[in-house]
Parts: structure tokens; sequence; C-alpha cells
């Protein structure tokens, strides 16, 4: 890609500024020469009709721009659902289904069909992706797990709360803090005043206060 000299970039704010100091020069030489019927028709009637209309394209486009996003994530997730039904191998399901679950912001909703799918795929993931290379795999479905609401997964993210990696640790405790799982409350208080690791503190007192809201 080609990219402007230095110094080109250097002369490109400066000009911007001459140009916005010409307009306003040119604004206020055109607006003395007007006649006083025209700035008083201009102050009165066309900057209020102009400043109505702005106002009247932006409501339109907040509402209009909410709906397209929405639809393109529905789209999204429709295409990696399917992907993820489609998917044969275990790697790619799993990034798949993290996928699925960011895209919808760690909700459930529209995904009924998947769930029993995704909580035995974290599930086994969480149980058998053993060893130090793969705390990180092993995190992220602790904290997924949470997003499925299936309270049958807390004795597993309870246990989870003791692995050796902090990073799953604290993974554990943001999945318990989606489920609300306040049978977890007194294992989540001992990591939060315990725990070596400043990030599985914060997110064991981040999950209690879920459970008070």
């Amino acid at each position: 890609m080609i990219t402007a000299p230095p110094h080109e970039k250097g002369q490109a704010n400066p000009a911007l500024l001459v140009l916005f100091v010409i307009l306003i020069i040119a604004g206020v030489w055109i607006w003395k020469r007007l006649s006083l019927d025209t700035q008083d028709y201009l102050i009165d009637q066309a900057v209020p009709m102009a400043a109505i209309g702005i106002v009247t394209v932006l409501l339109l486009f907040i509402p209009i721009n909410a709906l397209r996003r929405r639809r393109a994530k529905s789209k999204e997730q429709t295409r990696l659902l399917a992907l993820f039904e489609q998917a044969t191998g275990q790697e790619q399901r799993l990034d798949l289904a993290f996928a699925l679950l960011e895209n919808n912001g760690y909700r459930i909703d529209g995904l009924d069909s998947a769930v029993p799918a995704l909580k035995d795929l974290f599930t086994e993931t969480l149980q058998h992706a053993l060893g130090d290379k793969q705390h990180r795999i092993r995190g992220m479905a602790a904290s997924h797990l949470g997003a499925l609401q299936d309270m049958s997964v807390v004795p597993l993210l309870v246990k989870a709360l003791d692995d050796d990696h902090a990073y799953v640790r604290s993974c554990a405790a943001l999945g318990l803090g989606r489920l609300r799982a306040t049978e977890a409350r007194e294992r989540l208080k001992t990591a939060m005043e315990h725990d070596w690791d400043q990030t599985v503190r914060s997110r064991a007192r981040e999950a209690l206060e879920r459970m008070r809201e």
C-alpha cells in the first residue's frame, strides 16, 4: 500500500484549517451583504427549519441503524449456527461455539437447539483439556458454560475454582457470576479473600455483586 510521505501528511491539517478560515470569512462577508429582511428570514425561518430537519434525520437514523445492526447480528448468528451444526472436528466446533455465544452477547436467545451440544462441548473441554498449554481453552469453556444458564454445571465450575491456573479460576468465577449461582457464594467469598491472583479476586467479587442484583 502506498502512503503519503511524512511532509505531505503534515501539510494536510494546516490546509484544512486555512480552508475553514476562508469559509468563515466568506460566510461573514455574504451575511453582511444580505438585506435585513433576508437576515431576519434566515434567523426566524430557515435556521429553525434546518435544525428540525437535522434532528429528524438523526432520530430516524438511530433506530434504522440499530435495526440494521440487529439484522446483521441475526444473519451472522444463523451462519455460525449452521457451521457449528455441520462441523465435525473438535477444535473447529469449539471455535465456532465460542464465536456463536460471543456474537449473541453471551445469551442463549435463539440458540435453544444448540444449547445441549454447547454444554457437552464446553463440559468435555473443561474436564479433559488438561496440561499447561490448554489452560486458556479450559478457561474459555468455563466462562462460556455460565452463559448457557444451566445450573447443573455449577459443581463443575466450583471445582474449576481450584484449577492450577489463575486464568481458569477467574473464568470459573465469571461463569458462576453469569449463572448467579448463589450456592457457590461461600466458595466465591473464599476466592475473593484468599486467592493470590488479583484477577481471580476481582472476578469473584464481580460474581458476588451479580448475585445481589
